[in-house]
């Protein structure tokens, strides 16, 4: 039987890579900066709250994160933790980096020294790209255009650089954006589809965004933790680009939401330039080519799919295991 330690696990993508590992056989830990305090709403939601267990430790604390491996003494670790909103970012610079950059690097170091055979998964972002209007594949350079972007990037760097110079087994998956009811509120594709379910439900209120022309590839998080798991059950570490191949805009992800209330989004929802960021990505394309041919991993859910698979659960709190999964 396996062990795996989930750094972040309560948190969406860690959430759906906890019930995917139990569901194999694996047992589960996870870290959270204070565990009897954590919310684990997401893991109750996947029915797979009382089938890890959550360790206390912060990102930046090596001590902490020392015992903690120690203790659950796993073959994977997974690094799906830090600051994760692009938005925020902007607001939060140096939180984001050390949360993001500074914590990989506490990682890989504690790895490197405890000299054990743990194969480390990285979560990395698509945002390193910057803009894409032609598919960015795993060779295509990094322009970053946040301070999210930049951790990132950092944080990709950081493991290919002890990969090569300390022999790590350690990868990097560049993860376009992925979805779920599990998504905080703050995020833009969670503020759509909850506000536009309480319009249909009569609220009267209307939906306030920033630029609806940025155009993003949205996959759904379920399927793409299979992916994390896939990148380390290889022979040797390599680095993979996880997308649908398939990119839309957010004013198409918006037009999808509302269809499916039976609403034209056109009549509730209001532009407003006070939510643009101070630099975006226009347009994010990806080719994850590389993903299908080698860990034989395939998206079935794009932007629609995804949208309305978010609407059909927020529609339907009253099961929310069978909606979420």
């Amino acid at each position: 039987m396996k062990s795996a330690l989930i750094i972040g696990i309560t948190g969406q993508d860690g959430a759906y890579l906890a019930k995917l590992l139990a569901d194999k056989g694996y047992t589960v830990a996870g870290t959270s900066r204070d565990a009897p305090m954590a919310n684990t709403a997401g893991l109750a939601a996947l029915g797979v709250a009382d089938r890890v267990a959550i360790h206390s430790a912060s990102l930046t604390d090596f001590r902490g994160l020392w015992q903690v491996i120690e203790k659950v003494d796993p073959d994977e670790v997974y690094n799906l933790a830090g600051q994760s909103s692009v938005g925020l970012s902007f607001e939060q610079p140096l939180e984001t980096f050390e949360s993001v950059a500074v914590a990989t690097i506490n990682i890989l170091e504690l790895l490197r020294l405890l000299g054990k055979p743990i194969r480390l998964y990285n979560a990395c972002s698509s945002e390193c790209f910057g803009n894409s209007p032609e598919p960015a594949s795993e060779d295509t350079p990094f322009k970053p255009r946040s301070p999210y972007a930049v951790a990132k990037a950092a944080s990709y760097w950081s493991v290919a650089n002890y990969r090569e110079a300390y022999g790590l087994y350690a990868c990097s998956g560049i993860l376009t954006n992925h979805e779920s009811p599990l998504r905080p509120a703050r995020f833009v594709t969670r503020k759509i589809v909850s506000t536009a379910c309480r319009i249909a439900a009569g609220s009267g209120e209307r939906l306030s965004l920033g630029n609806t022309g940025v155009v993003r590839d949205w996959g759904w998080a379920g399927e793409y933790v299979d992916a994390m798991w896939r990148m380390l059950q290889q022979d040797a570490p390599e680095d993979f680009l996880i997308a649908t191949g398939k990119s839309y805009s957010l004013q198409d992800f918006t037009a999808q939401v509302f269809a499916e209330l039976g609403l034209d989004h056109t009549e509730h929802v209001d532009v407003n330039s006070g939510l643009y960021r101070p630099t975006d990505i226009l347009v994010s394309r990806a080719d994850p080519s590389k993903a299908r041919e080698r860990l034989g991993w395939q998206a079935t859910m794009a932007m629609p799919e995804v949208a309305r698979a978010m609407v059909k659960a927020e529609r339907e709190q009253t099961s929310p295991k069978e909606n979420l999964a």
